[in-house]
């Protein structure tokens, strides 16, 4: 039997919004927090994605799928995973929230267009892995999604420790 703390610290740097205090968590948390974190290790969103290595395209999709991940979890579990807490305390739907409108938005947000219209220009002949390599922000957009890696490996680590489990993602090698 999993035994999972009483209380578990919260840090999460989002760029625009820092949350840090604590978080008890119910069964109702724990067992969506378990959904959404076996949903982020086992996706790109946590593994380094190398400039050999996959598409562009398939790592913002998978992104992407992770909001429609989330609120299927949110729902199914209901009002309990965002009852208020006392003392101001966090709870898994605020978390999730601000995981998705402020870890993932913004990379899909900016990005997502971008990687579009330059994908609308791929000329018959070319593989799209070869476009993708010939695109002048790849880089950049590769630096962008590390960056949102980092951010979602500190909420899988969070969600773990609430889940009383140890971190499956020490099982996949990751540059840091």
């Amino acid at each position: 039997m999993v035994r999972a703390p009483k209380s578990v610290d919260v840090k999460l740097n989002l760029r625009v919004l820092e949350i840090s205090g604590t978080w008890e968590p119910n069964d109702a948390e724990r067992r969506a927090a378990w959904e959404v974190y076996v949903e982020l290790v086992t996706r790109i969103s946590v593994v380094p994605l190398r400039a050999d290595e996959g598409l562009l395209r398939e790592a913002l999709s998978s992104l992407y799928s992770l909001f429609a991940t989330t609120r299927d979890v949110l729902r199914r579990h209901g009002p309990e995973v965002a009852e208020p807490k006392r003392n101001g305390q966090y709870n898994f739907g605020y978390l999730a929230v601000a995981m998705l409108n402020f870890g993932i938005r913004p990379l899909l947000a900016r990005w997502h267009p971008a990687l579009e219209d330059w994908e609308g220009r791929r000329p018959a002949d070319r593989s799209r892995r070869d476009h993708e390599q010939l695109w002048a922000q790849a880089d950049e957009l590769r630096a962008a999604l590390n960056d949102t890696r980092r951010i979602l490996t500190a909420y899988a680590d969070l969600l773990a420790g609430a889940c009383g489990v140890p971190n499956l993602l020490q099982a996949v090698p990751t540059d840091n």
